[in-house]
């Protein structure tokens, strides 16, 4: 498991490749990602919007922007947290991904909180230590 706190607000993920979405002969990887976010603080925030940068094993980036994450906009009052799961295709049996989530608390104050950067992996790739 991975995690960042920005603000007292944590941000866990667990990836997990799969294999029945995957096709090694045709060059498609798929992964899920499960991200739990709970607001450690003492004020409501909403989550807005998401920046995600998607690296595969040859380098090359993707950006993803958006409003929200899976179609919602969570408010998390203190103490409470949000869990969602999505997915993300790589052409490579390996590769990461770090973020950001836009929040707002209620005094209309926008700031960014991390998601960590996250290794995904398929099982069958090997590795390689320098």
């Amino acid at each position: 498991m991975y995690r960042a706190v920005t603000r007292l607000i944590e941000v866990t993920v667990e990836p997990n490749f799969m294999p029945e979405r995957s096709s090694v002969d045709k060059g498609q990887f798929f992964w899920s990602y499960t991200i739990v976010i709970t607001n450690s603080g003492n004020e409501t925030v909403q989550l807005r919007t998401r920046h995600w940068i998607i690296t595969d094993a040859t380098g090359r980036k993707q950006e993803v922007r958006g409003e929200g994450v899976v179609g919602e906009q969570p408010v998390l009052a203190p103490g409470e947290r949000f869990e969602y799961t999505s997915g993300v295709p790589l052409p490579t049996a390996s590769g990461f991904m770090t973020g950001r989530y836009q929040m707002v608390n209620e005094s209309g104050e926008r700031f960014e909180i991390d998601v960590p950067t996250f290794s995904l992996d398929s099982p069958d790739n090997k590795r390689v230590l320098n």
